[in-house]
């Protein structure tokens, strides 16, 4: 499958006569707009820097196959913000702040193609309302990501197969994998990503950085594939807690084209940025969720009789081990916390309700089909088309045509609707009774796990994709959620620790994971994707097109 040309400029001599070169090498947005301030950094030679990255690193070197399309007009944006800012000063609080964003989202001047080869020729007529605030803030959208198709995973008809930054024979999490990777590489300043199950969390758990689920109604979704709106959100992917709090800062708020996004008014802080204090956790009543996601051991007594129940213990003690690689890392986590004042509540269990809990798979039919409504050049319309039509990737398909035919009219709606009630009721409780701030949990308890040779091709890959998983209790309460970068494992594999706190403890996670974050010193860039030689040091050279 071929995508889209990129069309990029290779070099250039961006800085000034005598200037002092600009590192973009875990650059953040405070250290962009001083070195802007001070004359020692361009727009353009920004844009560029991270160009000639994408083009030595995402297809050739350890081929991430993170960007699905480069803006093309973006060298002519970073122009159009250096000649603003020399005129008139910073255009907003994201002056030529480049975004990685997912490719779910609508860009009326790029295509949006959902992970999928059926749509990678479709450009809506519209953008999104987090583009328009991006861009009105100053953002330039430098290009979108790949995703899982539909988001779903790392793998889609479309991209292919997305890979890990720090170890590219691994995946990067899903389905903001593109996302996760490109920043994680330093493709791009900060990233988007959309979490319906988990999809900021997990990729930026694995790829050594900060990722937030906002409460549900924060973020206005218009202009995003849906998957299940009743879970469907979207946030910041970034390598600094401060950077995250100021992207948050810019997109959110109520957007009357997403009414659910009403119950911000009055929810919303001047600036998140003000939470942000490394004295955030002293005093701070933080519970410990420790429940593994694994698999039982079975006696060897009956091992020893069963060859099948044999290469079930064989699986299950490689699991153990892997888990052992982050139970280590938590622990120091949890040291890490005390020493920052934390008042630590351990070993609480997540509440049990009455009922049976059933996955949603009720609602994705019913708003793809609505939103596809709204796009008249949309090459197929529904989601029975989209499985009609063709190639998807059979993994994904599976998991689809599971959906047809289910809708919100169907009695196990309401009991998955009453499970997530009675779950943040007794969540709710819970933090009541111990008096608690935020709940500290793995995003995995285990590393990221290698690529089956077969994940384009079987509808069932061996990957043990959700290895460890604890990224469903954000999504179900409808709850914020923040991953910070907690190290790596003794296989060099990044690991993240998570917070989750009430409806609209925005402003306290952020401030958590700024202490937590200060102390610690986690992040570290992955060393597939070096610097590059100074782009000032290279000779001029002409546009050239990138097949891809």
């Amino acid at each position: 499958m071929r995508r889209p040309a990129l069309v990029l400029l290779l070099s250039c001599v961006p800085f000034a006569a005598g200037a002092q070169q600009f590192d973009v090498m875990e650059a953040t947005i405070p250290g962009v707009h001083a070195a802007m301030d001070a004359k020692r950094l361009t727009c353009r030679a920004l844009v560029q820097a991270y160009l000639d990255r994408i083009v030595e690193y995402d297809q050739s070197g350890p081929a991430l196959n993170s960007i699905q399309f480069v803006n093309p007009r973006a060298l002519a944006e970073a122009d159009s913000l250096d000649a603003v800012l020399k005129a008139k000063g910073s255009r907003g609080p994201l002056h030529c702040v480049p975004v990685m964003l997912k490719d779910q989202v609508e860009t009326k001047d790029m295509p949006t193609g959902y992970g999928s080869a059926i749509f990678a020729q479709f450009v809506p007529q519209r953008d999104a309302t987090i583009v328009r605030r991006l861009e009105g803030a100053g953002a330039i959208i430098l290009a979108k990501t790949t995703m899982g198709e539909f988001a779903s995973r790392y793998v889609g008809s479309g991209p292919g197969i997305i890979r890990n930054a720090y170890d590219p024979t691994r995946n990067p999490s899903g389905s903001s994998g593109g996302t996760a990777s490109s920043v994680a590489a330093n493709f791009g300043l900060v990233g988007i990503g959309e979490d319906t199950g988990g999809s900021i969390r997990g990729p930026a758990a694995v790829s050594s950085l900060v990722g937030l689920r906002p409460t549900l109604p924060l973020v206005s979704r218009f202009g995003m594939l849906p998957a299940n709106p009743t879970q469907d959100t979207m946030g910041p992917m970034t390598r600094t807690v401060a950077d995250a709090a100021r992207v948050l800062d810019v997109i959110a708020g109520y957007d009357p084209n997403d009414p659910i996004t009403a119950y911000t008014v009055g929810e919303i802080p001047a600036t998140y940025t003000a939470s942000l204090k490394a004295t955030s956790l002293r005093g701070a009543r933080i519970g410990v969720f420790r429940t593994r996601r694994t698999t039982s051991l079975v006696p060897d007594s009956v091992a020893a009789r069963d060859s099948l129940a044999a290469r079930r213990n064989a699986m299950a003690r490689e699991i153990n081990a892997e888990y052992d690689k982050v139970s280590v890392l938590f622990e120091k986590a949890l040291t890490d916390l005390k020493a920052q004042g934390a008042v630590l509540v351990d070993s609480l269990t997540q509440p049990q309700v009455p009922g049976r809990r059933v996955g949603n798979d009720f609602e994705t039919e019913e708003a793809t089909d609505a939103y596809f409504a709204q796009h008249p050049n949309a090459p197929v319309k529904t989601l029975k088309e989209i499985l009609l039509t063709g190639p998807v990737n059979p993994w994904r398909a599976r998991g689809l045509i599971e959906y047809v035919g289910r809708t919100t009219n169907d009695p196990d709606y309401l009991v998955l609707m009453k499970y997530r009630e009675a779950m943040r009721v007794a969540m709710l409780k819970l933090m009541a009774d111990q008096k608690l701030d935020a709940i500290v949990y793995m995003t995995y308890d285990a590393g990221t796990t290698t690529i089956a040779a077969d994940v384009l091709t079987n509808p069932r890959p061996n990957d043990n994709y959700s290895r460890g998983d604890n990224r469903g209790l954000s999504p179900t309460l409808g709850w914020p959620a923040l991953t910070v970068p907690a190290g790596f494992t003794s296989d060099s594999l990044p690991v993240g620790l998570e917070f989750i706190g009430r409806p609209w403890s925005e402003p306290q996670l952020l401030g958590y994971g700024f202490a937590y974050e200060q102390a610690t010193k986690h992040r570290r860039p992955p060393r597939t994707t070096p610097p590059l030689v100074s782009a000032a040091s290279r000779a001029a050279a002409p546009a050239v097109s990138r097949p891809r």
